[in-house]
């Protein structure tokens, strides 16, 4: 009987691990992220796609352009990856209230969910992903972590079906005016 009381507390204290943490661990940290703050203007992110197995498969830069009225806000990303090719996502975000987010764009399965505290952003979406000539609904969750006035860094993990595929590696750069 004690040894299986042992296995259960080893089993539950393992998996309270893997929680991670939490959007609202950062709320102490700062500088305060604001989306409409950050995210007005033009912007520059360099990037890198990562397969499960750590190997990059993908290189690209985006330059963005953030507007913003009220709550709500809309950010253009021009991707242009290392092979010449190019995409473009346009995001439509609302505010929902002092620290949640909604958004949609074209190739985002329903709508994004986010959640900011402190420095920090988690972005939750389905993310519609063109692979070898078919398209795969992917789960995307998003950390961002503002660094400074100009400097932002992104990791978003990948995965389908609760399975990790890679992650995508982002540095943003707000322009000077």
């Amino acid at each position: 009987m004690n040894l299986r009381l042992t296995w259960v507390v080893l089993g539950l204290s393992l998996l309270a691990g893997c929680a991670g943490p939490g959007v609202d661990d950062y709320r102490t940290e700062r500088p305060v992220l604001d989306l409409a703050e950050y995210f007005n203007g033009k912007l520059d992110a360099w990037g890198i796609v990562r397969n499960r197995s750590g190997k990059v498969v993908k290189r690209f830069h985006v330059e963005m352009t953030g507007t913003w009225q009220g709550g709500s806000g809309t950010l253009e990303e021009d991707f242009t990856y290392a092979d010449g090719s190019k995409s473009r996502r346009v995001w439509n975000i609302t505010k929902v209230d002092a620290n949640h987010y909604r958004g949609t764009a074209a190739d985002v399965i329903g709508e994004a969910v986010g959640e900011a505290r402190g420095n920090a952003l988690q972005w939750r979406y389905v993310l519609a992903v063109p692979v070898d000539g078919e398209v795969y609904n992917v789960d995307f969750v998003d950390w961002m972590y503002l660094m400074d006035g100009e400097v932002m860094l992104n990791k978003s993990d990948m995965s389908k079906f609760g399975v990790e595929l890679g992650e995508v590696i982002l540095s943003f750069r707000k322009r000077s005016s």
